[in-house]
């Protein structure tokens, strides 16, 4: 499944290796002012090479506004973005071609199609994100004119909360030939109340799908999340008074339907799962060999994974807002 959403529509596409990547996305109101910039803001964050703490490969990450757009301006018409590949490496990947990375899509890739693209992972790869990213960009716009802003933070790597100790528990794994996970958090402010349906279209069950849609997620909370478990509903619950919520334990969203305060998300990403640590797996014959894996990756994601999930929310968000004007 490529597409996503149903108001604020989104097609991807594009592998690691491949010529290039992007998104068009259909359902876009017209008149909002566009233009690269405003794309290439949120792409340059999530791009790599741009520090120690993330994959080397050189990439401009240059975007392309190839339809949509008049003078400025979204037309209402499918906007067609592309961002194209130049610094690949294909080669780095040739001893995967018939094995399979612990932790990664390949084995399931190669059960589910029969084929596979071992360049990077192919469609696999986190490098598929740039046309979310993009797409992302173009649902920030619209949301803003809305008074809607979404920005994301690193809570944790690998139990460090601090930022120099979070940068020095990544820069110790990268050089042990290891990989960190952690927990980012991502929240929407100025949100309206009455955003997301009742029952199957809940605004929280939208958003935690379009968070365990990022490769690298493993666990997604709203509000208190986990965290409601240990919790009595005298204190669990957001109390009222005629100034609004006294507290927002529920993260923003009550019966699956946003409650005006702020949308807040926090999600589990796991550790790159291409390492150069030697790991025991199996070839596509079934024999067991060992693997340490080649090319250029993130010692963690977290850093990179911070404008991917933003760009997330901020989809479900303007296609929620969309879907309301059915009723208003």
């Amino acid at each position: 499944m490529n597409t996503f959403g149903r108001n604020f529509r989104i097609t991807t596409f594009g592998e690691s290796h491949g010529k290039a990547l992007g998104a068009v996305i259909d359902g876009c109101p017209p008149g909002i002012l566009l233009d690269e910039t405003d794309i290439q803001a949120l792409l340059d964050r999530r791009r790599p090479g741009r520090s120690p703490l993330s994959s080397p490969r050189q990439e401009a990450d240059r975007v392309e506004i190839l339809s949509g757009v008049f003078e400025g301006k979204t037309t209402g018409t499918p906007v067609a973005m592309i961002v194209r590949n130049q610094d690949t490496r294909s080669g780095d990947y040739e001893d995967l071609r018939e094995v399979f990375r612990p932790g990664h899509a390949d084995f399931t890739y190669q059960e589910k199609y029969g084929i596979r693209d071992h360049r990077g992972g192919g469609r696999s790869s986190g490098r598929e994100t740039i046309g979310r990213v993009a797409a992302g960009a173009l649902a920030m716009k619209l949301l803003a004119m809305h008074g809607i802003a979404v920005a994301g933070r690193i809570v944790s790597v690998h139990g460090k909360t601090e930022p120099a100790a979070i940068e020095a528990e990544i820069l110790g794994t990268k050089n042990a030939g290891d990989s960190v996970g952690g927990i980012a958090e991502i929240v929407a402010t100025g949100c309206p109340a009455g955003l997301g349906d009742p029952v199957f279209g809940k605004l929280d069950a939208l958003i935690a799908g379009a968070m365990m849609g990022i490769g690298a997620v493993k666990g997604v909370e709203i509000g208190d999340g986990f965290a409601v478990a240990e919790k009595f509903g005298s204190v669990n619950n957001d109390l009222m008074t005629k100034d609004g919520f006294a507290s927002n334990h529920a993260g923003g969203i009550l019966g699956g339907i946003s409650s005006g305060q702020d949308i807040i998300v926090r999600i589990a990403v796991k550790p790159t799962p291409s390492i150069a640590k030697t790991q025991q797996t199996r070839d596509i014959n079934g024999k067991v060999v060992d693997i340490s894996v080649g090319g250029r990756h993130d010692p963690c994601i977290l850093p990179r994974i911070i404008p991917v999930a933003e760009a997330m929310l901020a989809l479900v968000l303007a296609d929620s807002l969309l879907e309301v004007r059915k009723y208003r």
